[in-house]
């Protein structure tokens, strides 16, 4: 007899956007006249940027010419791809990362959900709340929680980003060994400043503990204050690893790349103490579990880093960027609360009152599909998660329905 992973039975019920999907066919199978605009899942609509559609073209003609095809790449990924990652998103901004601690991957959401399998099942998590709900799930699936409760896993360590805290959450109150954190936040688009990090840092040096920073968003920061890295805070290097994405900066939600990055220095230790390279252990693990991303896609990625390409991308950061600009404009002049909206492709928005509720009316009401922050955690509830990532005309009609609500 086979059994399941029973860990499974702890998770609750329906994952977040699966949830949303529910209830937009539902609704959308009993108004299929109604044209409903989806702010809500953080899908990129644009098309791709010129320089990485003619690197997927060419990419694909060496794939067609046998001098020049390309069967299973390097695991870490091409050193081209490495090598523009680490010039274009790190020694262009000052910061000393060398492309040998970095590995291409088909996805941030999956080195989120990775990552954490080359630790012990009995380490201690800490995730901030409200949160993207892969930190959590993809831990309780390993065993490291129990049943939830009241909205929280037992045995996980909730960190609250409050309105009072700007959402930026305080140090664990118990020992904590791994600590994922997200700036620009998702879902809250709060961002951070070097000081705001450095006690988390301090914090692991002290504890011997790991932070996975997930700095998927880092391209929508425009003020200089706030980090795009981990690696700004002095002595990161030691207890942070980094992962980043292609998804939103460059339109690859559906093309499919994002790296991550651990650097030699990165240490933890066995059961005697003894310290190991995390960049050794998780090249092991992607050898044994995983391919690569396919080489014209890597192409494009390296593309997307070019002059050209950069150019191009910032274009498209700045266009998602004027939705929520507009988003939040509109939603501040209705008297509500926000967060994000300005370093951020979201906006975190108090509604006042229950937060599915407010997701219902909102759909019901105007056809427009948001993302209740509940499904984020305990401390989401009674907000709403806004997505810029539509095109104007979209959000326009948007913002013309809900001011009739409002």
């Amino acid at each position: 007899m086979i059994h399941i992973n029973e860990n499974f039975q702890k998770l609750e019920a329906g994952y977040l956007f699966a949830e949303i999907e529910r209830r937009v066919k539902e609704y959308a199978a009993l108004h299929p006249a109604e044209k409903i605009i989806k702010l809500g899942i953080g899908d990129v609509t644009l098309p791709l940027p010129p320089a990485t559609i003619k690197a997927l073209h060419e990419g694909a003609e060496e794939m067609a010419r046998a001098e020049t095809f390309k069967g299973y790449g390097p695991y870490e990924g091409y050193e081209f791809l490495r090598e523009a990652i680490a010039a274009s998103d790190y020694r262009r901004f000052g910061l000393d990362i060398s492309p040998d601690d970095i590995f291409v991957s088909d996805g941030a959401k999956g080195d989120c959900a990775y990552f954490h399998e080359i630790f012990s099942q009995d380490i201690k998590v800490a995730i901030p709340d409200p949160v993207y709900p892969v930190y959590a799930d993809s831990n309780v699936m390993a065993g490291r929680s129990g049943r939830a409760e009241n909205g929280r896993y037992k045995g996980l360590i909730y960190l609250d980003s409050l309105e009072e805290n700007d959402f930026i959450p305080n140090l664990p109150k118990e020992e904590a060994d791994l600590i994922y954190l997200c700036f620009p936040n998702n879902p809250t688009g709060a961002a951070a400043t070097i000081e705001q990090l450095k006690p988390f840092v301090d914090y692991a040096h002290e504890h011997k503990s790991l932070i996975f920073y997930d700095a998927a968003y880092s391209s929508f920061i425009q003020d200089g204050r706030y980090v795009r890295s981990i690696y700004q805070v002095p002595g990161a290097k030691e207890v942070a690893v980094e992962s980043r994405s292609f998804s939103k900066s460059a339109g690859f939600t559906g093309l499919r790349c994002a790296y991550l990055v651990v650097p030699e220095e990165c240490c933890a230790f066995d059961k005697d103490g003894v310290s190991h390279q995390l960049k050794k252990l998780w090249f092991r693990r992607q050898s044994t579990k995983f391919n690569g991303v396919s080489y014209p896609v890597q192409k494009a990625a390296a593309a997307a880093l070019s002059p050209e390409g950069l150019k191009e991308c910032e274009a498209l950061v700045k266009y998602y960027l004027e939705n929520a600009g507009k988003i939040r404009a509109f939603f501040e002049k209705m008297g509500f609360s926000c967060t994000g909206g300005i370093n951020s492709p979201y906006i975190w928005i108090n509604s006042g009152r229950d937060s599915w509720e407010f997701f219902d009316f909102l759909l019901n009401k105007a056809q427009v599909v948001t993302t209740p922050g509940a499904g984020f955690g305990r401390c989401g509830a009674g907000f709403i998660r806004i997505s810029a990532f539509n095109s104007h005309e979209a959000v326009d009609e948007a913002l013309t329905r809900l001011k009739k609500l409002f």
